[in-house]
């Protein structure tokens, strides 16, 4: 520019200034339109496709993820054509940054969008996805800022950028929109909204380039399997991961752990796992990862005498090194440039870091037996974590580290254990896109009840789990109440980490307590089976309402009569139903909170019967249910087969063999498929496990193969609930 404007030494200062102008107006307009550029899309796995805008980033969530697709099972799925109108998909890279569109319908719902607590229904609001602490509120700030969302219309959009994304979900109208809102006077019409209706999703990524994903249809439930299929399938859990969980008080010692597991027994109470809290460590807050030699003087004697009692330990730790610990030298030149409470962070990106951690954690925890790890505070807040001005020596930005950190931590932890052949499953503070197939169930310090329910609801869009834990209650009203919800989660734990509560605390109502924790030990087979569903099948073990049959979005939802299609809710709502889920195909939970004497239930298309008795209680419909203390309500939909085992305090074991009694419900002919392996290692991704299919018509069950696990008497009972 400055060599065309010497070629010309008698113009004046004036045109020079109006040629330079000229020149930066024809770059910026060549940029534009490669900028705009209208994205390639290609079929990267049946029903998924992926286009790419820009020039992306080495560090994504899927790259730290490493996903491998679940290639076989894809191929099941029905077939799906591309979902939207590719030519209103449009990109832009202007200034660094991404700014991407996707069309809206009308009637169009969406879904996802990271793990919200209070709402389920996410268009026409704005969320900046960013991994935090939850803070009461949904603005995107969460524990799993998952940038995908799924529409109503049956498919699903995944953003794969480590960054900070702010998404307008239908929330801005653009001046060419195509469909623009009714322009309305707030002075004389009382229908003035100050969130007009857009025609668009709009993205906002502060990155050179990003990968984006469509996953097909034809239905929401479709969008979320081909989600969780292309992460590799979800996970399926050791069996005793599915059992009890008491987590104890922070100063426990190894004496005081064993006392705890012998309460568990004099009261007959379910334990499968212990979670040992900060106290094992010999400097926590930050963390040494060895173990005290005041409180756990012993700890491989400590861990097998857990074991002969059946009794897993699960460590706690944050991530964050101690100068005292013998790790701190070692990770020191790997670590970012801030400390978090005088802990070092240490870069586990690089593979040296990793490797690192790796053969520590491997000498002291896993070859002594530790079972897992509860992986605290590596989420936020602001004010203690590293800040976004940190610099970190694989070059990887303080805002990729934070959303990253949980992920990376669950996949290294992920594949110390795989290289045992030993299936683990433990708690995260912190998780992102890809994490589908990890061993990890998110928590946190909030402590909502309703709330909770919502987040377990939600969890079932973005492929994550979700636990309501349980820690501590007014009365024993709300302490049944929150146990009812929490074993009906994918992790049934009492967190008694601050005041040391036990189940049987609130002796009023310990029989109710010691009855649903019961109730979800018989439930395994049923339970189990469902988790092989979500590894094989893509299918959320714990899904919203949303994403069954039956129970679509209402587009058009008025008053009068129900339609399974057209108007499910009457005239509830906008598919923000967000108190109760299905657990597995045949399982409708709808939790009561404290204070409750009585609460709705909405019922799917198809006769839907009571859990406890058998009998009808409604088809397609609204209906109200009384309060019992004793009991959570739960309905199964008719034809629906209920596999259960006798009581018991524990998870089997490989080799055992238990009686089989099939719950039938309705009057429909129903079939489940029942699933089993060893419960215990990864030998099941080799074929290594039996499939066995129930009918109710003829009462059987089709013969397992010779040579493979199987758990279950070939004679069952069949208990057909419904006279």
């Amino acid at each position: 520019m400055e060599i065309l404007a010497n070629f010309c030494p008698i113009v004046s200062t004036n045109m020079k200034i109006m040629l330079r102008s000229f020149v930066i107006l024809v770059c910026l307009s060549f940029f534009t339109a490669n900028a705009n550029a209208q994205l390639q899309w290609k079929e990267v796995e049946p029903g998924i496709w992926k286009a790419t805008a820009g020039v992306p980033e080495k560090i994504t969530l899927l790259s730290v993820a490493n996903v491998t697709p679940a290639k076989n099972a894809l191929q099941q799925l029905p077939a799906a054509q591309f979902p939207l109108a590719k030519d209103e998909i449009t990109s832009r890279v202007v200034d660094g940054k991404v700014y991407l569109k996707f069309p809206l319908v009308k009637e169009e719902e969406l879904f996802g969008l990271g793990l919200n607590f209070k709402t389920v229904a996410q268009r026409g609001r704005v969320s900046q996805l960013h991994m935090d602490h939850y803070g009461g509120k949904d603005d995107g700030r969460t524990h799993a800022p998952v940038p995908f969302y799924v529409s109503s219309r049956g498919y699903g959009v995944l953003i794969d950028a480590a960054r900070y994304i702010t998404v307008y979900a239908g929330s801005a109208v653009r001046v060419d929109s195509k469909n623009p809102p009714e322009l309305m006077d707030r002075n004389t019409n009382k229908n003035w909204d100050s969130s007009p209706y857009s025609d668009a999703v709009e993205i906002l990524v502060p990155a050179s380039g990003v990968d984006i994903y469509i996953f097909g249809g034809p239905t929401a439930m479709n969008a979320v399997q081909r989600y969780n299929l292309f992460n590799g399938g979800g996970y399926l859990p050791p069996k005793w991961g599915l059992g009890f969980t008491q987590r104890v008080p922070t100063l426990y010692s190894q004496s005081d752990i064993l006392r705890e597991a012998n309460e568990f027994e004099a009261h007959n109470f379910p334990l499968d796992f212990i979670g040992v809290e900060p106290g094992w460590h010999s400097m926590a807050y930050p963390c040494t990862f060895e173990w005290d030699a005041t409180r756990f003087p012993d700890p491989k004697g400590f861990i097998n005498s857990l074991l002969q009692k059946g009794i897993r330990a699960n460590l706690w730790l944050n991530p964050y090194v101690s100068p005292k610990s013998s790790l701190y030298p070692k990770v020191k030149p790997f670590s970012g440039s801030h400390t978090v409470w005088n802990g070092i962070v240490t870069d586990f990106t690089i593979p040296e870091a990793r490797n690192i951690f790796k053969e520590h954690f491997i000498k002291n925890h896993i070859s002594l037996g530790v079972s897992g790890y509860k992986m605290d505070e590596n989420d936020g807040y602001d004010k203690w974590l590293w800040p976004d001005v940190a610099t970190f020596p694989s070059g990887t930005s303080a805002e990729q580290m934070r959303q990253i950190y949980g992920l990376q931590m669950q996949k290294m932890t992920d594949e110390w254990y795989r290289e045992q052949n030993q299936r683990t499953y433990g708690l995260v503070r912190a998780s992102n896109a890809g994490a589908s197939n990890l061993p990890y169930v998110i928590y946190n310090d909030y402590y909502s009840h309703p709330d909770f329910i919502t987040a377990l609801v939600n969890s079932s869009f973005i492929g994550v789990l979700w636990t309501p834990e349980v820690r501590a209650s007014k009365s024993a009203e709300e302490w049944v109440r929150r146990m009812q919800s929490v074993c009906f989660s994918p992790m049934a734990m009492l967190n008694a980490w601050a005041d040391g509560t036990k189940p049987w605390s609130f002796p009023e109502v310990e029989k109710a307590v010691q009855e649903v924790a019961t109730l979800r030990m018989r439930l395994l087979p049923y339970l189990y089976s469902t988790f092989a569903q979500y590894h094989f099948e893509g299918k959320p073990p714990f899904r919203s309402m949303n994403l069954v049959d039956g129970f679509a979005y209402a587009p058009q939802v008025t008053a009068g009569k129900l339609d399974a299609t057209l108007n499910p809710y009457e005239a509830k709502t906008k598919s923000d139903l967000k108190d109760q889920y299905m657990m597995g195909d045949n399982i409708l939970v709808a939790p009561v909170f404290a204070g409750e004497k009585s609460r709705k239930v909405y019922l799917p298309a198809g006769k839907w019967y009571d859990f406890y008795t058998g009998k009808l209680a409604g088809e397609n419909q609204v209906i109200t249910v009384q309060a019992e203390l004793e009991k959570i309500p739960l309905f199964v939909r008719d034809g629906g087969l209920v596999p259960m085992v006798p009581a018991r305090r524990q998870a089997p074991k490989a080799g055992e063999v238990l009686p089989l009694e099939v719950r039938v419900y309705g009057t429909a002919p129903g079939t489940f498929t029942l699933y089993d392996d060893d419960g215990t290692t990864f030998n099941f991704e080799k074929g290594a496990y039996n499939k066995v299919e129930l009918k109710s018509a003829n009462r059987s069950m089709s013969a397992p193969a010779n040579g493979k696990p199987f758990g279950y008497d070939k004679k069952v009972t069949w208990t057909f609930m419904t006279k």
